[in-house]
Parts: structure tokens; C-alpha cells; sequence
């Protein structure tokens, strides 16, 4: 389990990080605190309309010039009427303000913890799952805006009431005071008490409601391989166990917040009972003024009770401090690779160098060693070998997704590790084996290449991709509907969408990396087509694995064991009977 901040430190970070809001949380806080002011006072009026009844034109209202008990009456019934309007009003500005700021702070979070998310290394998403990601974008964010709907606005009036109604406490009867708010250390010892108990618990929580959405993102994208192999049960015992891992932290936080309640309970009835006795006794003896012992007994409901509450509203607090620190701690993640940079002017005549060029990932494992390997300027270099011998890595390095542990890589003249990465994307066209489609249209997908393209480009980027052919036979067309990820279209169509986009993009480097291994044999004619017209006139890598792909190709690299074993043409490799010649004749 993670380890954990104290709550209090959580929401001075939370406050910090929010400091241009700090007016709306404070406008927030005096609505609150003006509410609770006018909701407690009824009670004082109830209490001054006991001794009005009861001593008439000697009670206390008759020393500020209101002999008549009518007068004094009609004075209380006014003073009410404005109490109840003053406390609707602040109720109605309390409401705006703290909804208002919730939401405007979970979109906010949402929106800048995406854009951020956006900017982490590659490797920072190696190491965690989609679905806990998800987590912390969607129920943690939702989880702050629960606390700041209601949670914010019930501390600040329990402290109001304490502070106002202990006041007034002191003022009618001091010694009655002492005892009446002798349970308020009590329980403020056990909220902080059991805040302390409870903050590993609720990290924990989230942390356990993470693991759950993880684990249902990933089966619902992969339900057919699920379904073909009848793992259906196996998958269903699995969301089980983490949905009881959830369950089991859930019960352990609950366990000790709901022991909380109690504990206040029982000091309320202590302070309770003390007022009771003892302004009953001082009332009795004409110690106390029966309208002022109305008003304590009155008070002390109103100062003690609300406190059963704080169980409740502490609760809330502790889930929602845990949330704020898994959604700062994303927020806080440095960048480092993707930090814009000064835009480079690329000559693209000069192709594509890589020097030698090394690699290892953060486990230190090395990919690349001293790998050189240059493209020339609109001509087609392949890179080929066994898995696992580093082809992928040289183009994502390529791509700037990852960090060179030595070496260089020139692209149109420029070092990559200099350039802008968005600068740098943007003269490169990705087709991966791993097509990625959004959910939406036939349209929207290729022109995703070029937002501002006409529908006519878009057509024409199709036509070159070879896709017109199956995008007319659809009852839409362009405007088709392709579901999640595609999943409405077949692999080869996926595929020739993807090539239609990067056509569409027109960029003047071109990577393809197995962009027909998961292909037939007729599909992938298509698309060798389609590659034909994407890549006249542009330098262009290829990452292949099946061979026949790239017989055609400028130069070939073969890659084995992360360093360049030899390269040529097909003819020339094929001649000198090497490792070339092996991948060549082994059996498919």
C-alpha cells in the first residue's frame, strides 16, 4: 500500500494547488458561517420568547424600551421573520457558490490531469494499467467534487456553531458553559483520532477501486479472447476477488469510522445532561432566567447534535483528501521528454541518420547497441530480424517516445533529442500493426490526419489507400459508424483507414512497422498497394518481420540481438548466405 500523507497536509496541498479559487472558498466560508449564525438564532429568540411569556414587562426585551408583551411579541415575530430570510438567502449563496466551485474544480482537474497525462514518458505508462488511470480521471476527481458539494460547507458550520453558540454559552451562564462544552474536546480528539486510523484505510480504498477498474477495462476490451477461450468463469472469479479486495478495505475504513459515532453520541448526552441538571437547578433557585434556560437547553441540542454528523462529513473527508493526493501526485509527475522545445527548421533532404546509436530500458536491460543505420532522402530502408532484436525501438526512438542511452539520430539535419517533439511528429507518419481507430465515423477517423482537410481530400486520401473500394459498399459511406476501436470493420479495412490517414497527413518521413503482419495474403496485396502510394516520394523505414514485404526495398538492415548483423539489397543478402538467407528459407 502506498504510504500515506497526513489528511490535513492532503487538503493544504489541495488548497494550494486551488489558489485561484481562493476567493470563491473564502466568499464560500462566510455564506456557511453566516447561514449557521442565523439558523442557531431562533433558538435565542424561542428562549427570549419563554421569558416574555413568563415575566412580561420585566423580562429582558422591556430593558431596551419594549414594555408591552404585545410590543415585545410583535418585535420577536419581525426579528424571525428577517432570520428566516437572511438564513434562506445565505442558504441560497452557500449552495451557489460551493456547487459551483466543485464543479468548476472537477473540471479543471479532469481537463489539466489529462493534458498532463498527455505529456508523460511512454515508460510512464509501462508501468501502470489503463483502468487505474481511468480510476483516478473519473471517481477520484468525482470523489473531491462530492466533498466540496456538501463535505466543505458541514465543517464550516459545526466550527460556526461551536464557536457562536459557546459564546453565547459563556455570556448567559459561564459555569453551565464548562460542562455543556466539555464533550467538544472529546470529540474533536476523536475525529482527529480516527482521521489518523483512517487516511491509510481510504488510500488504500482507492487504490483497491483502481485494481477493479483496471481489471474490468481490460476484460471488456478483451471479450472475444475471453469468449474463444471459454474463460468466462475463470475472468468472473477474478473481477470477484478484486471486487472483495475493494470490499475488504471498505469494510476495515467503515469499521473504524463507524466507531466514531458512538463516541460523540455518548459525549453528547453527557454535555446534554449536564445543561439540563444544572440550568434546571440554577432556574429553579432563580439563579437563571427561565427564558435564558430555555435558550441553553435549546443550544445544546443545537451545539452537540449537528457533531453526530462529523462522522459522516469526516468520512467524506478522508475519501476525498485520498483522492486529491492520487490525483496530484498524476498532476506532479514530471515531464521529461515530451517538454516543448525551440522549433527546428528540417531539411529532409538529408534522409535519416542514426549513429551509433544504444539503448536500455530502465530495468538497464540493453536493446541497442551501436546501431548505425542511414535512410537516404525519399528512398525505402527496411529493418528486419528475429523478435525481440530491437526493430520496433529504433523507430519509437525515433518518434521521440523514449530517450537514447547513447548515440545520435538525425532527422532532416536535426538532432531528435534537440527538437520540439509535437515539431518533430508532425514531420512523420506512423502505420503501426496496432491500428488504433477512434470511435465515431469513417470520415472523422482519416481526416483525424488532417482536421481542416475538405471532404474531398479525404475521399482522395481514401481512393490512394485503397479503402474506396469497401467504404462505398457501407449504407453511409464516410459518414459509417465503425463502433470501438473499429471493431465493426475487419483488420485489413482498420488497416487501410490507417494508411488513409497517414496519406492524409502527408508527412515527409514515413515509418511502417508490421503494418501487414496480421493480415491474409489477399488483404495484404491490397495493402502493399496502398503502402506503394503512401510512400512515393518520402523516406520511408519499414519494420517487417515477414520478409516478402520488403524485397523490394533501397536498403536492407538486418538486427539481431540489438546490433545491425549486415544489410544490402534482397539480391546482395540473399548471396552472402547469412543470417538474411536464414529468416529467408525458415519455414513460415
Amino acid at each position: 500500500m502506498a504510504h500515506s500523507k497526513s489528511s490535513f497536509q492532503s487538503f493544504s496541498r489541495l488548497f494550494a494547488y486551488t489558489k485561484k479559487h481562493r476567493r470563491d472558498f473564502y466568499l464560500g466560508s462566510l455564506f456557511s458561517f453566516l447561514n449557521k449564525a442565523f439558523d442557531i438564532a431562533p433558538e435565542i429568540l424561542i428562549g427570549i420568547a419563554i421569558d416574555v411569556v413568563a415575566n412580561q414587562e420585566k423580562s429582558f426585551l422591556a430593558r431596551f424600551g419594549f414594555e408591552s408583551p404585545w410590543h415585545q411579541l410583535l418585535l420577536l415575530s419581525v426579528l424571525t421573520l428577517l432570520i428566516w430570510i437572511f438564513e434562506s438567502l445565505f442558504e441560497y449563496l452557500l449552495l451557489l457558490k460551493w456547487r459551483g466551485l466543485a464543479q468548476s474544480l472537477q473540471h479543471e482537474f479532469r481537463t489539466e490531469a489529462y493534458e498532463h497525462l498527455q505529456k508523460l514518458d511512454m515508460s510512464f505508462f509501462e508501468d501502470r494499467s489503463t483502468g487505474g488511470l481511468v480510476s483516478i480521471l473519473n471517481d477520484d476527481i468525482n470523489q473531491l467534487e462530492r466533498f466540496l458539494n456538501v463535505g466543505m460547507n458541514s465543517l464550516i458550520q459545526v466550527f460556526t456553531a461551536v464557536l457562536l453558540i459557546g459564546a453565547v454559552f459563556f455570556a448567559m451562564a459561564p459555569n453551565i458553559a464548562v460542562f455543556a462544552i466539555l464533550p467538544i474536546p472529546i470529540i474533536l480528539w476523536g475525529a482527529f483520532y480516527f482521521q489518523k486510523r483512517a487516511a491509510p484505510l481510504y488510500l488504500d480504498v482507492r487504490e483497491k477501486a483502481g485494481n477493479i477498474g483496471s481489471r474490468l477495462a481490460n476484460n471488456i476490451a478483451g471479450m472475444a479472447t475471453i469468449r474463444s477461450f471459454t474463460s468466462e468463469l475463470i475472468e468472473a472469479r477474478k473481477v470477484a476477488r478484486d471486487s472483495s479486495s475493494y470490499l475488504e478495505a471498505n469494510k476495515e475504513a467503515i469499521k473504524v469510522s463507524s466507531a466514531f459515532n458512538p463516541l460523540i453520541r455518548m459525549a453528547v448526552l453527557m454535555g446534554f445532561i449536564a445543561t439540563f441538571i444544572m440550568g434546571g437547578q440554577m432556574a429553579l433557585k432563580g439563579e437563571l432566567n427561565v427564558g435564558f434556560y430555555g435558550v441553553l437547553v435549546f443550544l445544546t441540542q443545537r451545539l452537540l447534535w449537528p457533531l453526530t454528523g462529523l462522522a459522516d462529513t469526516v468520512d467524506l473527508f478522508e475519501r476525498a483528501m485520498a483522492s486529491a493526493d492520487r490525483v496530484l501526485d498524476l498532476i506532479k509527475t514530471p515531464i521529461n521528454l515530451e517538454l516543448p522545445k525551440e522549433k527546428k527548421k528540417f531539411d529532409h533532404s538529408q534522409g535519416i541518420e542514426f549513429k551509433n546509436l544504444s539503448f536500455a530500458y530502465s530495468n538497464g536491460l540493453p536493446i541497442l547497441k551501436n546501431v548505425n543505420i542511414t535512410v537516404p532522402a525519399g528512398k525505402t530502408v527496411a529493418i528486419v530480424g528475429p523478435t525481440g532484436s530491437g526493430k520496433s525501438t529504433i523507430t519509437k526512438l525515433l518518434l521521440g517516445f523514449y530517450k537514447a542511452s547513447g548515440g545520435n539520430i538525425l532527422c532532416g539535419g536535426q538532432a531528435v533529442q534537440d527538437c520540439d517533439p509535437q515539431d518533430l511528429r508532425s514531420h512523420i507518419g506512423l502505420v503501426s500493426q496496432d491500428v488504433f481507430l477512434f470511435q465515431g465515423t469513417i470520415f472523422e477517423n482519416i481526416a483525424y490526419g488532417n482536421p481542416q482537410a475538405t471532404r474531398e481530400q479525404v475521399v482522395e486520401a481514401a481512393r490512394k489507400a485503397h479503402a474506396l473500394e469497401f467504404i462505398d459498399k457501407l449504407p453511409q459511406g464516410l459518414d459509417t459508424l465503425i463502433g470501438e476501436r473499429g471493431q465493426k470493420l475487419s483488420g485489413g479495412q482498420r488497416q487501410r483507414l490507417s494508411i488513409a490517414r497517414v496519406i492524409l497527413k502527408n508527412p515527409p518521413v514515413l515509418i511502417l512497422d508490421e503494418a501487414t503482419s496480421a493480415v491474409d495474403n489477399e488483404t495484404e496485396a491490397v495493402i502493399q498497394a496502398s503502402l506503394a502510394e503512401a510512400t512515393k516520394g518520402r523516406t520511408t523505414i519499414v519494420i517487417a518481420h515477414r520478409l516478402s514485404t520488403v524485397t523490394q526495398a533501397d536498403n536492407i538492415y538486418v538486427v539481431a540481438q540489438g546490433a545491425v548483423a549486415e544489410s544490402g539489397t534482397h539480391q546482395q543478402l540473399l548471396q552472402e548466405r547469412k543470417l538474411y538467407f536464414q529468416l529467408w528459407n525458415a519455414p513460415l
